[in-house]
């Protein structure tokens, strides 16, 4: 074993047994939309006198923390998001009335001295005219002390045993401040209501007690408790209690999003996932070991040993892993794969054109295919770093376990595979045995192409209309059906039950459950009822108490048999800002990925596969809109990842492309464009049979939630595989045609550096 072959063994030792490590040592944190819950986002605001910034929103957030740890919930989760925005997460919290009503109140809590009955007066400055809890209008003092001044507050069983009442403990300059409250109030005789201190909560009196005849004028109650009486019960005195320990925030806060996932949704969806993966795997290592015998099995182990790494991975950088994450897990095995059928196709290459042994054409297989490799991974990066920055929930989740299992694969390939690979054909029973590699032979694909030796660019003016074709037909759709936006663009509220009712009935339910909502006072609801069983409801932006009223109305149309697996509530602000987060985050991807073909490859190629992703994009969001499927967060994820395996098929075409130009500059463009896409067509060809297996098997067995996501990228696989080929390609002999560019220097015949060598010339 060679030195660089040592090397890379021991890090490859050294990750695999890291990863398991993690695996073992290491509990997964799950999102709240695979474990269920309630996730509510809040925006503060500016107030009369404090600015709505970074500092006032991280106050905010510690009231919130304090507020939420009365709920007694579970592991609850608060961070900030940009300068005003505060992420809570409710682990557990189906019903999510009574944790928006306590965490969304801005909770201005004052006490106030009574200057007596209001009787018909004007207040003056400073002066407030509120109703006492009879309902008697009263006049209060500017307020004494706020609620910066209280410190525990607590519910506690009233004086005889009946009742509740909330105790609260004063704390610094709030003290000194109710004890000269006090002191004013008791100067007024016993039953004078100028003898009585209102406590007042969001300009509401929720108290005014009499100060107790005992005190004397000017001395006041020594300021470290005192009691809210009120014949609250428990869980109102528990409430307020909360309320008030928590303290008033310092600005105000809205409810811009909230989501709800009922906890069988989760598991559910953990359980397809988890079948769809198991199942796509399986698929792809039958395929990849049929077609490349030992070292597609050698390939099909690597898979195993990506897993192994990318959930490491995972749990090592503490990523919180979502349903859209779940299915960027599954994808990246596709990545994995892609990288895998590069090397071994550039290893077939290398064997029939040289002739040499085995050994020699895995090494130079996988030095021949390692700009490929990086090239189309990092266009797939920043696909998945865009997701990072411009969306934000479930599919900032995708972004980052895509990103991660990029890179994963990357190592799967160049390390691991290549560590078992170069293993297996070293051997003497496989030296002696080159057919059982798998590498020995063409395979049937490029057999049939090196007899037919065809010239698919003499068609390249026919494709391109084909595509214009294809982008009009597209854009019908569009024009026709429309586009389904989903609440998380448009804003509104989605309500989504499982029944078994509509399970057996299917559209009769919809149209009694529609008839339901409507009499319900929401003739405008959208109603969808499948024979799976799911009931969705989509409305414009309603509070929760209304949310009660439709699910009280589908319940009854459905006979009782109800169980609510999500709510997605979506303020009509956030939805236009999520909407142009969108556009921006598609129009950006097109530019990066512009940016970076132009720097490594050459503008020609770079604005043929931008061309190209558009036909991509224009397609499949034509064929959701024939097709009437929701274009909502997942589906943008879906159409960015299409984005990147579109551009990730364009660039081993024009590597190819540049690397035969640069050996043959005298040869007409065309004609090396078309021996490029001659040579790739195997590749890319098991790439997508591989990939699309675990795709189907998702789409199939992934549950409602992921079938959408599954079908775009069945569509942009099967889409981006053809433009990468008939559209991409001829663009580039087009645009060569009319504005010529020097082919790349020639370089020393078929010499590679490898820069897993050591510097080594291969």
């Amino acid at each position: 074993m060679s030195r660089p072959q040592l090397f890379r063994l021991l890090v490859v030792l050294a990750v695999l047994v890291t990863s398991l490590s993690y695996v073992l040592t290491t509990s997964p944190r799950l999102g709240l939309d695979l474990r269920g819950g309630t996730q509510i986002t809040l925006q503060t605001q500016d107030s009369a006198t404090v600015v709505a910034d970074a500092g006032t929103t991280d106050r905010t957030m510690e009231v919130l923390r304090r507020r939420v740890d009365a709920l007694g919930v579970s592991e609850p989760t608060l961070v900030r998001s940009g300068e005003t925005r505060i992420i809570v997460e409710l682990p557990g919290v189906q019903d999510p009335r009574e944790a928006a009503e306590t965490i969304g109140r801005t909770a201005q809590l004052s006490f106030h001295r009574v200057l007596g009955a209001a009787a018909g007066e004007e207040p003056v400055d400073g002066e407030l005219v509120l109703p006492d809890e009879s309902g008697t209008e009263l006049r209060l003092a500017a307020a004494s002390l706020t609620g910066e001044g209280v410190g525990a507050a607590a519910a506690v069983l009233g004086q005889q045993g009946v009742g509740w009442d909330v105790s609260v403990d004063f704390q610094g300059q709030g003290r000194a401040a109710w004890q000269a409250l006090t002191a004013q109030a008791a100067c007024a005789p016993p039953g004078d209501p100028q003898r009585r201190v209102a406590i007042v909560l969001d300009d509401e009196v929720v108290s005014s007690p009499q100060v107790d005849p005992s005190v004397a004028c000017e001395a006041g109650i020594p300021g470290f408790t005192t009691s809210i009486t009120g014949d609250f019960t428990q869980e109102e005195a528990e409430d307020l209690a909360g309320l008030i320990e928590g303290g008033a925030l310092p600005v105000p806060v809205e409810i811009i999003e909230q989501r709800t996932v009922g906890a069988t949704l989760g598991a559910t969806a953990i359980s397809a996932s988890a079948l769809a993966a198991v199942i796509g795997v399986a698929l792809t290592g039958a395929f990849m070991t049929a077609v490349y015998r030992l070292l597609g099995g050698v390939a099909v182990v690597a898979l195993v040993g990506y897993g192994l790494i990318a959930y490491a991975a995972l749990l090592a950088v503490g990523a919180t892993l979502t349903l859209p994450g779940l299915a960027g897990f599954v994808l990246a095995i596709g990545m994995a794969v892609d990288a895998n059928v590069l090397v071994y196709e550039r290893a077939r290459e290398e064997y029939q054109r040289r002739g040499k042994g085995l050994a020699d054409a895995t090494r130079r297989g996988f030095s021949g295919a390692w700009t490929a490799i990086i090239d189309s991974n990092v266009t797939t990066l920043l696909a998945a770093g865009l997701l990072f920055v411009l969306a934000s929930g479930p599919v900032r989740g995708f972004g980052v376990t895509l990103s991660i299992g990029v890179l994963a694969s990357m190592f799967s390939a160049l390390l691991l595979t290549r560590v078992m690979a170069e293993s297996a054909v070293g051997t003497r029973w496989l030296q002696r045995r080159p057919g059982a590699s798998g590498i020995d032979r063409l395979g049937p694909v490029r057999e049939w192409l090196t007899r037919r030796d065809p010239d698919l660019m003499r068609h390249g003016r026919r494709l391109l209309v084909g595509a214009v074709v294809a982008v009009l037909v597209a854009g019908s759709g569009i024009a026709v059906r429309g586009l389904d936006l989903g609440v998380e663009f448009t804003g509104g509220r989605l309500l989504e039950y499982q029944s078994d009712a509509a399970a057996t009935e299917g559209a009769d339910v919809a149209v009694d459950v529609r008839a339901a909502v409507a009499e319900a006072g929401f003739p405008q609801a959208v109603v969808q009822a499948g024979g799976d069983g799911v009931v969705t409801v989509r409305t414009g932006v309603i509070d929760n108490d209304e949310a009660v009223v439709v699910e009280d109305a589908v319940d009854q149309a459905t006979a009782g048999d109800l169980e609510k697996v999500r709510d997605e509530l979506i303020g009509p602000s956030l939805g236009s800002e999520l909407q142009r987060n969108a556009l921006v985050a598609l129009a950006v991807a097109l530019l990066a990925q512009l940016v970076y073909l132009a720097v490594r490859f050459r503008w020609t190629f770079a604005a043929s596969s931008v061309l190209a992703m558009v036909h991509d994009v224009a397609v499949v969001v034509g064929a959701f809109a024939w097709l009437g499927r929701p274009i909502d967060g997942v589906f943008l994820a879906a159409l960015l990842t299409v984005i990147g395996y579109s551009v990730n098929d364009s660039v081993v075409i024009f590597d190819r492309v540049r690397e035969l130009w640069r050996d043959a500059p005298g040869g007409r463009f065309r004609a090396v464009v078309n021996q490029a896409v001659v040579q790739t067509l195997p590749r890319t060809i098991n790439t997508g049979i591989g990939a699309g297996v675990i795709l189907l098997a998702l789409a199939l067995l992934g549950g409602d939630s992921l079938t959408d996501f599954a079908l775009a990228l069945l569509i942009g696989i099967v889409v981006g595989s053809y433009s990468s080929l008939f559209v991409g390609s001829p663009l580039a002999v087009a645009l060569e045609g009319r504005w010529p560019t020097p082919p790349p220097t020639r370089r020393a015949p078929r010499t590679v550096r490898d820069p897993m060598d050591s510097g080594a010339v291969v």
